[in-house]
């Protein structure tokens, strides 16, 4: 019927390091590239959008 007590204070303090530890993964992930990486995720989205943008039908931009 009872369950296990915990310390309050210690549990936030715990959920606030493991919060602060997951944005720091996701900002090393996000800034921590080399320029090179970043002009080659630049180009691939250029390509792309080219890519998409050769293939629209011309005139068909008013849908009925």
């Amino acid at each position: 019927m009872a369950g296990d007590v915990i310390n309050l204070r210690q549990a936030r303090k715990a959920k606030a390091r493991r919060d602060k530890e997951s944005r720091a993964e996701a900002n090393r992930a996000r800034f921590g590239r080399t320029k090179a990486e970043k002009a080659r995720d630049a180009d691939q989205a250029d390509r792309a959008t080219r890519d998409l943008d050769g293939k629209k039908l011309e005139g068909d931009d008013e849908t009925p």
